[in-house]
């Protein structure tokens, strides 16, 4: 009886542990890796880019919510908030951080171990983000639609549509000098080389933008270009309204025709998301970010702006509309 016994206490604990062992199982699976997503913007108008980001995910074997979390951190326009916002992301101790062009200097000054991945419509070289394109250095990389032909070719498309005008302005970030500098002297010469006049004009602040466009007047420019700057990616709404209260023909860089400004041309910030969800996807599966290289977006796009043309009194170039990857009516 006794051995009869102690052969069911066997049996019981024999199955109580089986039943267990799923449970131990799971317990030691590793934890699903977490990505940071940092952006100093606000999430509504940002639809568009998170599926071309979670896209660039789901090509390295990523999907949110099946092997991956994201946690969203939006600094909705206020960029003191920024620092606040990566520290958080650093204690949390997430896997990978991604960040815009405004949120990616507080990315990097709160972590030198956890992966950053950034966009930068500025020279990330110029502004600190990388020691160079091809070795960025440390636990930093990302993607670029940056380019000073760039710039550039935003001075020969108000030419081309203002051809009557005799001078236009230039606007740079000071405190982000030696990109200013660069995109200045590259300005001047472009200017030169098209017969005009290039006033330079500076802005680090908001209050900044009301006395650039203040300027424009006096100083009889035909039409503004801006120059790529991750603060005046971060105010391109604004821009743009600014543009029109003033009535200058304004050329900028993608999402600012979308915004109500004339003309955009520059990198897609669709296939730079697409690329930041790639590069992200790589990190998480073991590369590291100094073995990646900074990407440029080769996929350069004009969008112009026919309602804002039609407010501003300008009749666009039949032959520009033609070349115009997206006319907005």
């Amino acid at each position: 009886m006794a051995s009869y016994i102690r052969r069911r206490k066997f049996l019981a604990t024999l199955v109580g542990g089986a039943a267990a062992w799923p449970l131990a199982a799971q317990a030691q699976q590793p934890a699903m890796p977490v990505v940071g997503f940092l952006d100093s913007e606000s999430p509504e108008g940002f639809p568009h880019l998170l599926r071309a980001f979670h896209q660039g995910l789901g090509a390295a074997g990523y999907v949110e919510g099946r092997n991956v979390a994201i946690v969203y951190h939006w600094a909705r326009g206020q960029m003191d908030q920024l620092p606040a916002l990566a520290a958080d992301l650093v204690a949390r101790q997430v896997s990978v951080i991604v960040a815009n062009g405004p949120s990616a200097m507080p990315a990097k000054a709160a972590t030198t171990t956890i992966p950053i991945v950034f966009f930068s419509a500025a020279d990330p070289v110029a502004t600190g983000l990388a020691t160079s394109l091809s070795r960025p250095g440390g636990n930093v990389t990302g993607v670029t639609s940056q380019g000073i032909d760039i710039g550039v070719k935003r001075l020969e498309l108000l030419h081309e549509l203002l051809p009557a005008a005799t001078a236009i302005s230039l606007l740079v970030n000071p405190t982000q000098l030696r990109n200013a500098e660069t995109l200045s002297r590259d300005g001047q010469a472009a200017a030169r080389a098209l017969g005009l006049r290039l006033h330079l004009l500076q802005a680090s602040s908001e209050r900044d933008f009301d006395t650039a466009f203040v300027d424009l007047g006096p100083l009889g420019a035909g039409g503004l270009a801006i120059g790529p700057d991750a603060f005046f990616a971060s105010r391109t709404q604004q821009l743009a309204k600014l543009a029109l209260r003033h009535a200058v023909p304004t050329v900028f860089q993608d999402e600012f025709a979308a915004a109500g400004g004339l003309m955009s041309y520059g990198g897609s910030f669709i296939d730079v998301y697409r690329l930041v969800g790639g590069y992200a996807g790589r990190i998480l599966n073991g590369t590291k970010p100094a073995d990646l290289p900074v990407q440029q977006s080769t996929k350069i796009e004009l969008v112009i702006n026919l309602k804002t043309a039609k407010a501003l009194g300008l009749t666009v170039p039949p032959t520009l509309l033609a070349r115009a990857d997206e006319v907005i009516e």
